[in-house]
């Protein structure tokens, strides 16, 4: 079935068909003997080179048994517990007779919260998982010439239960790219001055394209929107110039559906809840009609908008931080771990092969895919940051510091790329709290509890004046090289856009998200500041595959999908007849967050 313009429909269960095999995997085996042993947490550490993606963990755990196989081979097992406080990923490890450096699996706890993985010398063919009082034995090699283990490996999924369906075994599979991606890829990465081609491609067709579309006119009249009930506990509303407060617009091309709103338009900063998906919210604004106060502010650090950003019409989705816990995937692809070409070549360590020491994240595997645990409960999912190409700094003071400041990310507790102090950051704790702040090395005691996080440049916002209820902005709003904006050569900072902000609202929290079709990171502060924002920041720019954002709502066996704009759908897929939402039902290359329903089965 095809996607309809508002909604594209998956029935039943139906996941991930697209697998397309696996890749071998060889690591060296760290021969680390004994029982648990927990590595220091010193300070300096954070600092220190990796030699690979185990090694750059601070907190993790590590146990050694000797094995013996079906055959009667002896070898080793050791199993590492990526990060204890989280417990949520294992790297298990096997080494046979004189091949120590044998074979490495990516395992993941099904229950992180109550599960306990570890190895036992008195059962030398598999794990003892413990959940409570109970224990129980796993076998995944040995008692089988083909075991568990290399079954599941063979299966080419991306996710395969084991152990009576009690941990995953994750699988590289080869994640969907479009056909934009496929061609930028390859120019970056085969062809020298691939770059400045995919640059001129960017800076004259897709910004023409979405200028165009920034500069149509909203359709605008007098008029009642539907109000927001008093009883509705939803975000606050924009403060906008009181000549807005009676005008209604259409929002051309919106793809979610309001419970109510008037059949005239809608009223631009008002929030409208998401029809049968409580605590998700719409609004749309134009900054022109910003409060004045507002417009007029730290003009310091925020440029005057141009004609097209000031009157383009601006999506915003709110989601209330009480229903939702938000959680991040890296991409099977992006973003990488090696080096960003975008830093000065002086601050490259050429000895390395990544600003961590690291050029890969083998043995660990990203899908590209939610967690099979997460399919009934997923609300909504939207694109992440800038890919490593981009994810550094060339100017300014963070261009000089820590090899450039590349952006750092965390998935379930683990560090593919450290994350760096003067970056605008978006975080999820052990506790499910959500937050966003610019990370300072003050900050890295609560690494051991961050379970999701993901750098992508300098704040849009930094706080909230409580007196005036007009935010901060950053201070490389309207700096072109030292905030990274990118956008044209030519330092035209206005080019498709989306960002992720916080606010606080009658004591409840809320995470929004807002699409922009053309415009510089001074409108994206004004939008914020118009919805009294404590902290915002850039997400991904310059097409609608990279500014994605979908929500879900269930109807017993089928999955209804809306997208925020409606193109954003052409990145999904439909095979066979059957409708398949990117990042949900298909391994995708590109990293992304997802929300899900707290307390949904």
């Amino acid at each position: 079935m095809t996607a309809p313009q508002t909604e594209g429909r998956l029935s039943g269960t139906f996941r991930g068909v697209l697998w397309l095999g696996t890749l071998p995997l060889a690591v060296t085996i760290l021969l680390i003997y004994g029982p648990w042993e927990s590595c220091g947490r010193a300070a300096d550490q954070v600092s220190q080179v990796a030699q690979n993606i185990v090694t750059l963990q601070l907190f993790r755990q590590t146990n050694s048994i000797q094995i013996q196989s079906a055959q009667g081979e002896k070898g080793q097992a050791t199993l590492i517990n990526l990060n204890p406080h989280i417990n949520a990923w294992y790297v298990l490890q096997l080494g046979w007779g004189e091949r120590m450096a044998g074979e490495a699996y990516h395992l993941e706890s099904v229950n992180p919260q109550t599960q306990s993985l570890m190895l036992d010398s008195s059962h030398p063919y598999g794990l003892i998982i413990s959940e409570g009082q109970n224990k129980y034995i796993c076998d995944l090699w040995g008692t089988k010439l083909h075991g568990p283990l290399k079954e599941a490996r063979a299966s080419g999924a991306a996710y395969v239960p084991l152990c009576g369906g009690r941990i995953y075994l994750r699988n590289p599979v080869k994640g969907h790219r479009t056909k934009i991606e496929i061609v930028t890829d390859f120019l970056r990465d085969e062809v020298p001055g691939g770059e400045k081609i995919v640059a001129f491609v960017r800076d004259t067709f897709f910004q023409y394209r979405y200028e165009k579309r920034a500069e149509e006119k909203v359709e605008s009249k007098p008029g009642k929107g539907w109000p927001q009930k008093k009883t509705d506990s939803g975000p606050g509303p924009a403060w906008l110039d009181a000549k807005e407060a009676e005008h209604l617009v259409k929002p051309a091309g919106l793809g979610i559906e309001f419970q109510e709103s008037s059949p005239n338009g809608v009223a631009p900063g008002t929030w409208y809840a998401a029809k049968d998906n409580p605590g998700i919210y719409v609004s749309v604004i134009q900054p022109n009609g910003i409060a004045g106060d507002i417009l007029r502010s730290h003009r310091n650090v925020v440029s005057a908008l141009d004609s097209v950003e000031a009157a383009e019409l601006v999506y915003l989705v709110a989601f209330d931080l009480d229903r939702f816990d938000l959680k991040y995937s890296l991409g099977t692809e992006h973003p990488r771990v090696n080096w960003s070409d975008h830093i000065l070549d002086r601050m490259k360590d050429l000895s390395l092969p990544g600003p961590d020491g690291i050029g890969s994240i083998a043995p660990l595997v990203s899908t590209g895919l939610i967690d099979p645990g997460d399919e009934g409960k997923t609300a909504a999912t939207f694109t992440g940051g800038f890919k490593r190409t981009h994810g550094a700094f060339r100017w300014g003071d963070l261009a000089l510091k820590n090899h450039g400041s590349h952006y750092g990310f965390m998935e379930n507790g683990v560090v593919f790329s450290r994350l760096q102090p003067g970056l605008a950051t978006l975080y999820a704790l052990d506790d499910g709290s959500v937050e966003m702040k610019t990370w300072t090395e003050e900050d890295n005691p609560l690494l051991s509890k961050v379970k999701y996080a993901r750098q992508n440049g300098v704040p849009i916002i930094m706080k909230l004046d409580p007196v005036t209820q007009i935010s901060l902005p950053g201070p490389f709003v309207s700096r072109w090289g030292e905030g990274n904006w990118s956008g044209s050569e030519d330092k035209k900072l206005r080019t498709m856009r989306t960002g992720a902000g916080l606010q606080e609202y009658q004591g409840k929290r809320f995470l929004l998200y807002a699409f922009f079709w053309s415009a510089s990171p001074s409108a994206m502060a004004r939008v914020f500041q118009a919805y009294r924002c404590d902290y915002a920041m850039l997400l991904d720019m310059n097409a609608l595959e990279h500014t994605y954002l979908a929500v879900y709502r269930r109807q017993g066996s089928n999955l209804y999908v809306q997208h925020l704009i409606r193109g954003m759908g052409e990145v999904d897929m439909t095979v066979k007849g059957q409708y398949i939402p990117r990042f949900l039902g298909f391994s995708d290359d590109r990293d992304f967050f997802y929300l899900t329903r707290k307390g949904a089965p």
